[in-house]
């Protein structure tokens, strides 16, 4: 299968203005090879219901999802390499990302869909911008991703952290515009090993 990395945008910050974690995560993209297809999806612009948790009504099903909930699943299936990019809100991820990893409980549970035996294997990665140079307040975002991945049977390919407030601020951060440069080669290494 050919790698397709799906990015989705989580900022709640107003439409047609790019935050500091869309921009560090499109420097990132610039290393990937022309050969991976990339699709930017933008959460804002396809809101999702609030997640409703029907587990334990019923048979503990889920029905179908429609629009903006059935585009997302069948993107996210799609993709071989999902980012969460997310600024980092009250030391975890914005509402978007959050309401849409959410939704995951309920796909998990749509007849048919396969979900999570869909999604093993696959590769999880997170950008994220914050506001001060302590790595340290972006933990609960790292941890929900890499346990979201671990539960899924996901790799993880781990989060890309900068520092910045204003738009464009990240572009002041050296250090983590050298990252982003090398950010997905980790992954395009193992596929590399693996087809060997």
């Amino acid at each position: 299968m050919s790698r397709k990395f799906l990015f989705l945008l989580a900022s709640s910050r107003t439409p047609g203005v790019s935050g500091n974690s869309e921009q560090l995560a499109r420097k990132a993209a610039e290393a990937l090879p022309a050969s991976v297809e990339q699709q930017w999806i933008r959460l804002t612009d396809h809101p999702l219901d609030p997640f409703e948790d029907l587990r334990h009504e019923g048979d503990g099903g889920y029905p179908q999802p429609t629009g903006n909930a059935r585009m997302l699943l069948d993107a996210t299936l799609s993709a071989t390499d999902l980012v969460i990019v997310s600024p980092v809100y009250w030391y975890s991820l914005a509402t978007p990302a959050k309401l849409y990893l959410d939704h995951w409980s309920g796909w998990l549970r749509v007849p048919g869909a396969d979900f999570r035996a869909g999604m093993g294997g696959r590769r999880l990665y997170g950008v994220a911008v914050h506001a001060t140079r302590d790595r340290r307040v972006a933990e609960p975002l790292v941890g929900s991703l890499r346990l979201t991945a671990e539960f899924m049977g996901m790799d993880f390919g781990g989060v890309l952290l900068g520092s910045g407030t204003r738009p464009g601020q990240v572009n002041d951060d050296q250090d983590a515009l050298d990252e982003a440069a090398a950010f997905f080669a980790d992954g395009a290494e193992r596929d590399r090993a693996e087809a060997a």
